[in-house]
């Protein structure tokens, strides 16, 4: 016997768009038909218009939505191309019975029920009271309207809580809960607005909302000769805002009993509206086993997938067939046929952001890689390149997972949720992730309040794209060289010594010994023996002074694994503390404790330095001791040996907190730093005399220090000086000494020599091409000229010329960030201005337009220096000179004349700080200046202001947890550095493992790079991840000043769009929202705004000033603090961005 195909239509026309068109042109083909594509010009880039076979334009430009809601132009397209059916989908105008009423008119078949029957089931009143006639349990509901006030007269007869349901709804939207009374008006409003908006109808009602419910829905076919059959239930229950999540087919935790009453009354109800086609009858279970119908959607449902996979029936097929006139028969089904074969649960992936409300986010797919594999299916319609616009729907891609039982499919879905990859869009994978990993999930019955029950769900971390996240870094900085030109294409890394690569053995070094000898015998070794210690500042002082502190983590950790092979007997490598600290954090973009780690685990033979601000630690205001301590204990337990201390005004009583955690750790060096200033030999020199140095001195050794250290941040210790200074202390004192010093002048290795010759036991040095001016004196020259006398060093100077290639290389791709002085200057011997702070203030000047007055800022800040009473300048206290010297040259104001009448003139704020004490107090005492310019300001607080720390903050300085504590001190320190690092990690990841070529000049088109980067919470090296990337090409800036750029990542295609800063846009831009003032309010995410009040309404905080529409949802936007409106930002359906500004409130 041969066996006729069932019906089919020749050709369909599917009056939807994205992956519900796609899911029925790929079921039309199999029919046999062909099929047409309908897009109005906004959405011409989707991918089911080229998917059809034909497509036709629809609508009119500017309202994308509008166009596949016009009844009309949908009958104009299907008449156009000749379909003899419309198949409407899920969503838009598959509930609508207008539309197959336009269709029945045109001759044209429409693929879903009767009119009729549309009618029936789109009153979802009428539908409630269909079911009672069928007899199903029902719930209360009121009567429809679109008036709001006459909904809140129905509310009377209901109790607490209801929902409001859209008539013609569906997919949640038109549909808000609503617990209280007082709630209603406005939760009713936003949803008819929004029904009619996604619908056309806003027709809402109201309906008794049933406790702790599962949602469980039943999948309906029907011929038109009266046959009805089901394919079992789904459930529904895992929502948020009413919007389905998972659905799982069977639905677990079911008793087969109540199935089995479910589907009998869902096929009764059906039969008796006399059902055609597909379908889907809602119940609510609530946890006692009753079950109620709530509606009916006369279509296919989004998640008719899991079904599919579990009954093995196309249901979108047969939808098509029955349509043409088959039966179900012809279709080979029938009741008894229908079996369940495992079980399948689907998630839906979205651009929704977990972590912004689920707000929808737009832009541009960069990158997508989808999972396979056994049991995993995938319903989408998107790719690499495709624009998520704030228009429609956030579905990016349905996927199913199927296996034997629940857990198989949730073990499956967890695979394939792992395998995803998707950049340029937020998404809700890492919530998925969170949610099918959560035991309750899969052990207990699941009702529609999971998600709310189990809140931490939606701090889920979002789904790992780091990979994204660096390139996006990249094509910024390519685009953009914010640090101009690359000055070299030289690779420091191949400048790297090959005798001492990282695979040849770790000798013995200094930190061997002190760890053998512990800090105290370490210092008494130290103290006795002939060679003169040295310290390498390469690491952190030199690039300070020469290179705004801008010098990266791995640059440095590379010279250090062959610094702990060619030097282990360097005294320390001064490597972290000081401004490296906030920079790192700053400009870097990299976290100063994993710097040290690194660097330890490079260099774990040789001592690490810091310096430390006193009790300040490495920030600039007076911290408590718990601070300090908890500092100084995480800072050694993370690799730092040597502690050098000291305080801007040499006050040790601000010293001790530092000296004494230092002590308490048993294990570090306390090496305690007198700051030099003034001229000591000098007949003239009043205030820094050799008895004022014995004199600190003593308090020093009293506090208990290790090591001795003379501090002479601006290079005016002069040879005799130091002779005579390190003497004394040597007969005075038992403490080995230490000096730094600055090469400012030009005469320092002249310094170190007279201080070696007298005793002193280390001094500090920078590798030659990091060397000299406002740096440290030249290691190599301190090496040789101390070479085979009896204070030769030791170090081997071969060894020390070895890395200097490799530092000259670096500071030729540092180019940008020089700021240290051409040569050296005597003027140093007059203005007294600290090496750091003369390089610093030269930038400082050329950013102020005072570059070519360079010698009216030094003679100012010698004159200021005199007038505040010549303190010693370290940071701060050097600061404070500097921002009155630079102040006043830049006001034009005479020194001579602030000195006579200060309070004329602004004073910047450090200065009035430093002269109420909150420094400590000068050694020289106040100047008459003080008292001049603080004497209008009586009552204000003087002497230092210890900051508080926060409660919150508090018991995480004791943390045992490294991570814990690092956040904690960072917070505390540099609030505001560590929270803009924080957001830069957020945006572009962990840019530490990029090299410094691509990390400040970006990439070079047609240049093939290996890129390196740390997984997602790991900063372990052997960890690290690659990538291959290739700049094919940078386009024109658009007319918005984007720039496409094109990417070859890994071998695949990457386009990306980059705002060229400098490119400017002639689109109209909308006002941004000031988040710093809490009368602006600002769009939440992208979409259309509606302002719902006016200028000079009374607002109080949360009340609703405009509607936002995005991807069909409605959310109101509320006023951010109560006053009056000041001015509307924009008029009424107007486009935005989050974060645009609508509202001013006053």
């Amino acid at each position: 016997m041969v066996q006729t195909a069932p019906a089919s239509f020749s050709k369909v026309l599917v009056a939807n768009r994205g992956e519900i068109a796609v899911r029925a042109f790929r079921a039309a083909f199999e029919t046999g038909a062909t099929t047409v594509a309908v897009y109005p010009r906004e959405d011409r880039n989707s991918f089911h218009r080229a998917f059809a076979d034909e497509a036709v334009r629809i609508g009119t430009e500017g309202q994308p939505v509008k166009a596949y809601l016009d009844i009309e132009e949908i009958i104009r397209a299907a008449k156009k191309s000749g379909a003899d059916a419309v198949y409407p989908g899920y969503g838009f105008l598959s509930e609508r019975a207008d539309l197959a009423r336009a269709c029945q008119d045109a001759g044209i078949k429409f693929i879903g029920p009767t009119p009729e029957t549309l009618d029936l089931t789109g009153d979802k009143a009428a539908a409630v009271h269909a079911a009672e006639e069928a007899g199903l349990p029902t719930l209360k509901d009121s009567e429809p309207s679109t008036d709001v006030d006459q909904l809140v007269s129905y509310a009377d007869d209901f109790q607490f809580p209801v929902f409001v349901k859209a008539v013609a709804g569906g997919g949640g939207r038109g549909m808000r809960f609503v617990e209280t009374p007082g709630e209603l008006k406005e939760k009713a409003a936003e949803a008819s607005r929004e029904a009619e908006a996604a619908f056309g109808d806003g027709s809402v009602y109201l309906e008794t909302a049933v406790i702790n419910p599962q949602h469980i829905e039943v999948q309906i076919l029907a011929d038109s000769q009266g046959n009805v059959i089901h394919l079992f239930e789904r459930d529904c229950s895992v929502q948020r805002r009413h919007q389905k999540v998972v659905e799982i087919a069977p639905a677990p935790f079911l008793d087969a009993e109540l199935r089995d009453r479910i589907c009998q009354d869902a096929v009764k109800f059906c039969r008796h509206i006399n059902y055609e086609g597909a379908g889907t009858v809602e119940f609510l279970v609530d946890e006692r086993g009753n079950h109620v119908f709530i509606e009916m959607n006369p279509r296919v449902q989004v998640e008719h997938t899991v079904t599919e996979e579990v009954t093995g029936v196309d249901i979108v097929k047969a939808q098509m067939q029955i349509a043409a006139g088959a039966s179900l028969e012809d279709l080979g089904l029938n009741q008894e046929a229908i079996h369940l074969t495992g079980s399948a649960l689907q998630c839906r992936i979205t651009t929704e952001d977990p972590n912004n409300g689920f707000r929808p986010d737009t832009g541009t797919l960069t990158a997508y890689r989808s999972p396979g594999g056994a049991g995993v299916r995938l319903d989408g319609a998107t790719a690499v390149g495709a624009e998520i616009s704030p228009n429609f729907d956030s579905l990016l891609v349905k996927m199913t997972c199927r296996g034997k039982d629940f857990q198989q499919a949730v073990a499956r879905a967890i695979r394939a949720l792992n395998e995803f990859t998707v950049s340029g869009v937020s998404t809700n994978i890492g919530f998925l992730r969170a949610l099918l990993r959560e035991p309750d999930f899969t052990a207990h019955r699941i009702d529609t309040g999971f998600i709310a029950n189990h809140p931490d769900l939606l701090k889920a971390p979002p789904a790992s794209d780091e990979p994204g996240r660096i390139l996006d870094y990249l094509a910024e900085t390519t685009v953009n060289r914010p640090n101009g030109e690359r000055p070299t294409p030289l690779r420091p890394f191949d400048k790297l010594p090959e005798r001492s690569h990282r695979d040849s053995e770790l000798p013995r070094g200094s930190r061997d010994e002190l760890r053998e000898l512990g800090p105290k015998g370490f210092a008494e070794k130290l103290r006795a023996q002939d060679a003169l210690a040295v310290t390498d500042t390469t690491f952190r002082d030199a690039h300070q002074s020469l290179l705004a502190t801008r010098v990266r983590g791995t640059t440095l950790v590379s010279a250090a694994e062959h610094v702990a092979r060619l030097t282990p007997n360097l005294y320390a490598v001064e490597a972290w503390g000081g401004a490296t600290f906030d920079v790192a954090m700053r400009f870097l973009h990299e976290d100063p404790w994993v710097r040290l780690d690194m660097l330890r685990e490079a260099m774990p033979n040789v001592n690490i330095q810091m310096l430390l601000r006193g009790r300040n630690t490495v920030g600039y205001t007076p911290y408590p001791d718990k601070v300090c301590h908890s500092f100084v204990e995480e800072a050694a337990r993370s690799g730092v040996d040597v502690f050098r201390i000291f305080d801007a005004l040499n006050d040790v009583s601000q010293m001790r907190p530092a000296i004494d955690a230092v002590l308490e750790t048993g294990t570090t060096v306390a090496e305690v730093a007198l700051a030099y200033s003034g001229d000591m030999t000098s007949p003239q020199e009043d205030i820094y005399t050799l008895d004022y140095y014995l004199r600190l001195a003593e308090q020093i050794v009293e506090s208990g220090a290790h090591v001795l250290a003379i501090k002479d941040m601006a290079g005016l210790l002069r040879p005799d000086a130091a002779s005579k200074l390190v003497t004394a202390l040597r007969k005075n004192f038992d403490l080995p000494v230490h000096v730094h010093t600055h090469d400012t002048a030009g005469g320092q290795l002249a310094t170190y020599y007279a201080a070696a010759l007298s005793g002193a036991d280390a001094v500090d040095g920078a590798s030659a091409p990091l060397a000299g001016t406002t740096s440290q004196p030249s290691l190599s020259a301190i090496v040789a000229a101390l070479a085979n006398t009896s204070r030769d060093t030791g170090i081997d100077l071969q060894a020390v010329s070895d890395l200097e290639p490799y530092w000259e290389a670096v500071r030729q791709v540092y180019a940008p960030f020089e700021n240290g002085i051409p040569g050296p200057t005597g003027r140093v011997y007059k203005h007294e201005i600290p090496g750091g702070q003369l390089s610093n203030l030269r930038a400082q000047a050329s950013a102020l337009g005072l570059a070519d007055r360079f010698e009216v800022i030094e003679d100012t800040y010698a004159a200021v220096n005199e007038m505040l009473g010549r303190p010693t300048k370290v940071t701060p206290s050097s600061k404070v000179v500097g921002d009155l010297a630079l102040h006043l040259v830049g006001a034009g104001v005479d020194p001579a004349d602030f000195a006579k009448e200060p309070t004329k003139y602004d004073i910047p704020d450090s200065v009035i700080a430093f002269l109420r004490g909150e420094l400590g107090t000068p050694s020289s005492g106040w100047p008459p200046l003080r008292d001049k310019i603080l004497s209008g300001r009586a009552g204000e607080k003087e002497g230092p202001q210890i900051s508080e720390v926060p409660a919150e903050q508090d018991r995480h300085l004791d943390s045992e947890d490294s991570t814990e504590r690092r956040e904690a001190l960072n917070h505390l320190l540099f609030p505001k550095q560590f929270e803009e690092f924080k957001e830069f990690r957020r945006q572009y990841g962990n840019t530490e493992a990029l090299n410094d070529a691509e990390f400040f000049y970006g990439l070079t088109e047609g240049e093939e790079k290996i890129v390196h980067f740390f997984p997602e919470n790991s900063t372990e090296r052997e960890s690290l991840n690659a990538m291959v990337v290739r700049l094919d090409a940078v386009g024109e800036p658009d007319e918005k000043g984007m720039r496409s750029v094109i990417l070859n990542v890994n071998g695949q295609i990457r386009p990306m769009k980059v705002r060229d800063h400098s490119a400017e846009s002639t689109v109209a831009t909308v006002e941004k929202a000031d988040p710093a003032n809490p009368g602006h309010v600002a769009a939440p995410f992208a979409g259309v705004v509606n302002p719902t009040v006016k200028v000079g309404d009374e607002v109080e905080e949360g009340d609703q000033v405009a509607v936002i529409e995005a991807m069909k949802m409605e959310a109101s936007i509320s006023a951010t603090q109560s006053g009056t409106v000041e001015r509307l930002a924009i008029g009424q359906a107007t486009k935005v961005e989050g974060g645009d500004l609508v509202v001013v409130v006053s």
